[in-house]
């Protein structure tokens, strides 16, 4: 198999057994670095170009404002191939013909889990109260909750106080309103490369707040130590070039656990990110969305918040909700944490557009509070799922030979198939990405994470368990694994060679 592939994408032949570089993302024939981006349609700008509000469209709708065209007009990169998957989703019973979903970044492992502890009797209750409006930050009860909550798991070294918790309906709902009132229109935040997509829509369509790209790549080197290493010197230089073309900078965003790459910070690292942030007075933000997928003994993740001193508390700001952690991303529900009032009140007044049904927030405290439950039975069930998913795909990676980030927490693998492209373009990439979807197969690609080199994507291995069948030995169903390599296999080669591999007489 490793032999067609190679054949197919005109790489070099090589052992198909697995090799060092297979845990870094780094292909054989690059064992010291990576090959760039060629040309200037590659090398894309230090700050995102997002277009202005006031820009006439040609074909823009005649009831909407010039906002309202952009609005309808902005589309993420791969936003298609996630409507059609949404249009043809892969069901064994139902439509076993269907697309798979590799792209979408949720945990269903342990959906017999949650759908038990959620039906329990202690969730259904009803009051007067949970029927009427919860105040600007949510009911108090929740964002106690949420307080106690964050101090256990976060290590807090002192008890966080609720009145620094506000609630949201969602974490996207909370970059956007911490973007709207940090930023003016035309502003921007800093954030490093490859991240989650969807951050720069949440940002701009509120805000009109830019996104300041500081590139990370997959080159080692003697300061970069590891492939996507962010260093403090990476974030002075996207400043820098930022400021030289007029662009104002108010904040940094870091996302711990990394989406995509699985990367989690040292607490050393950590500290520097904060103080270049303070040497800056910029705000800084940390998504710790990802904090309980930590799923192998050998990692440990740092709250920001387990700090026993901020460098710039006044202007550290920290979101998680329970859409990652506990794979309930429908029950819209995320929080944020700072202890800065002026930040807290202003965004308050936001929470009138995204605040939660008191009937869910009383389920969520219910679910919080239940600390034996969690940790007895959710986080281990979990965490094993995790661990024997993330170790079955791996395994079949290192088998056909693809280089991959091998990394211990989040819910997807970064891959790595820059040999597969003609040539090294992100147009090359998207068709990648197309091969994939007519094979059946969704995978989102880097250049929805704003990646700086084309041909990594993003492998989420966390689908249902009914599909996964993870038994007692960890084994996943290999109809299943069948099915996806399948559909790698044959997307990643040319179409004489799959015409003849998989015709059916063969």
């Amino acid at each position: 198999m490793l032999s067609i592939l190679k054949e197919g994408s005109g790489a070099a032949p090589g052992p198909a057994a697995p090799m060092p570089w297979q845990g870094l993302g780094l292909a054989p024939d690059y064992p010291r670095g990576a090959r760039m981006p060629q040309g200037p349609e590659q090398m894309s700008g230090v700050f995102s170009e997002l277009s202005d509000p006031g820009t006439k469209h040609l074909q823009g709708s005649a009831y909407l404002s010039n906002r309202g065209n952009d609005i309808k007009f902005k589309r993420g990169v791969t936003e298609e191939y996630i409507e059609a998957y949404f249009a043809d989703k892969y069901d064994e019973d139902e439509n076993p013909n269907g697309i798979i979903n590799f792209g979408i970044s949720e945990n269903k492992l342990c959906f017999d889990l949650l759908s038990k502890r959620l039906t329990q009797s202690d969730m259904h209750h009803i009051e007067p109260p949970l029927l009427q409006y919860s105040g600007w930050r949510g009911h108090m009860f929740l964002r106690e909750e949420m307080a106690r909550f964050l101090t256990y798991y976060c290590k807090a070294p002192t008890p966080l106080k609720p009145e620094n918790v506000t609630l949201f309906n969602g974490c996207i709902s909370v970059f956007s309103g911490l973007a709207t009132v940090l930023c003016d229109p035309g502003e921007a935040l800093m954030i490093p490369t490859p991240f989650y997509g969807e951050i720069s829509k949440s940002i701009y369509l509120y805000g009109n707040v830019q996104l300041v790209f500081a590139h990370l790549d997959s080159k080692i080197t003697e300061t970069n130590t590891r492939p996507f290493q962010l260093t403090v010197e990476k974030l002075e230089m996207a400043l820098q070039g930022a400021r030289s073309e007029g662009v104002r900078v108010k904040g940094l965003i870091l996302i711990n656990p990394q989406n995509p790459l699985g990367d989690i910070y040292s607490q050393g690292e950590l500290l520097e990110y904060l103080e270049f942030a303070k040497r800056h007075e910029l705000h800084i933000i940390l998504d710790e969305l990802y904090m309980l997928s930590v799923f192998d003994e050998s990692a440990t993740f740092h709250s920001v918040l387990s700090m026993d001193r901020l460098p710039d508390p006044q202007r550290t700001h920290v979101m998680w909700g329970t859409s990652k952690d506990f794979g309930v991303s429908g029950i819209r529900f995320g929080a944020l944490y700072t202890e800065n009032r002026d930040v807290s009140s202003a965004v308050a007044k936001l929470y009138f557009f995204h605040g939660i049904s008191g009937i869910t927030q009383y389920q969520m405290a219910q679910l919080l509070r239940d600390r034996d439950w969690i940790n007895q039975v959710y986080l281990p069930t979990n965490h094993s799922r995790l661990k024997a998913a993330h170790t079955y795909i791996t395994d079949e990676l290192k088998t056909l030979g693809i280089p991959f980030l091998n990394r211990n927490s989040g819910l997807y693998i970064w891959i790595d198939l820059r040999r597969y492209l003609h040539m090294d373009t992100f147009e090359e990439e998207l068709l990648l990405c197309r091969r994939f979807l007519d094979n059946k197969v969704l995978l989102s690609c880097g250049k929805g994470f704003q990646c700086f080199e084309p041909g990594w994507f993003r492998l989420v291995f966390t689908d249902k368990i009914h599909r996964l069948r993870l038994g007692k030995h960890g084994q996943l169903s290999p109809a299943f694994i069948s099915k996806l390599l399948l559909s790698l296999v044959s997307a990643l080669l040319p179409s004489s060679v799959r015409t003849t591999l998989f015709h059916p007489s063969c």
